[in-house]
């Protein structure tokens, strides 16, 4: 894990550092099938005081077939759930959101027994109007591959994918190619999903339908979503 920059920071000093770091994102095809995948999630409290985060690792022990139309997820062995607190520290400023959230999530992080090969973040990669969402900038500091999957669209305009298990369609932002709306379940809503750090969007597309084996959300972060609401 590296420590690329204090959060101490004013607006200015954000947007500075928001720039750089877009820069440094690595669209790498994933070497290999990840073994190890940790599910990030995180809360805030009703008053906005407080933020949680919680981080969930699974060992992917098997790979089940579909009925017909290829793999159709993912087997999964818990191995260990880890959650941190915080005192709120950045203010609420639209695109900048990541700094608000990211600090818990690295604490989260590092009271982990293993770094995971991949994490599955539930927020935006680069599907961020600066092209630095949550799970971008958290891959940068973790030097891991990640990959962001959120239920809603934060930009970018998309043509509604098929209606069944696996279908998508490419997110747009102007004629720049940002992430992909997928469909995880049959007739549900899709996610949007887009590169985080470290891997291709084909990678982000084929990792989340691999998660997705019983929800509309991936198993990963449908854990941590479930631990971080029980820690708030």
């Amino acid at each position: 894990m590296r420590n690329l920059h204090e959060w101490n920071l004013s607006y200015a000093e954000a947007r500075r550092v928001q720039a750089e770091l877009a820069g440094r994102v690595a669209f790498l095809p994933l070497k290999k099938e990840p073994r190890v995948i940790a599910g990030l999630d995180c809360a805030f409290s009703r008053d906005g005081q407080r933020i949680f985060a919680a981080a969930v690792v699974l060992r992917v022990t098997g790979f089940r077939p579909g009925p017909g139309e290829g793999p159709d997820g993912f087997e999964f062995e818990q191995v260990e759930t880890v959650t941190a607190a915080q005192e709120t520290r950045f203010p609420y400023i639209p695109g900048l959101l990541s700094f608000r959230e990211a600090p818990v999530c690295l604490e989260a992080v590092a009271k982990l027994s293993r770094m995971p090969d991949l994490f599955l973040i539930d927020g935006q990669g680069v599907a961020q109007p600066r092209r630095l969402g949550l799970a971008s900038h958290l891959g940068l500091f973790l030097e891991r591959s990640t990959i962001g999957c959120a239920k809603s669209r934060l930009i970018g305009e998309f043509a509604e994918p098929g209606s069944r298990k696996g279908a998508w369609s490419l997110l747009r932002d102007g004629d720049e190619v940002i992430g992909a709306v997928v469909r995880t379940r049959s007739r549900v809503k899709p996610v949007f999903v887009s590169v985080g750090h470290r891997c291709t969007l084909d990678n982000a597309i084929g990792v989340t339908l691999a998660c997705a084996t019983r929800y509309r959300i991936p198993e990963p972060t449908r854990l941590a979503h479930q631990a971080v609401s029980r820690v708030r």
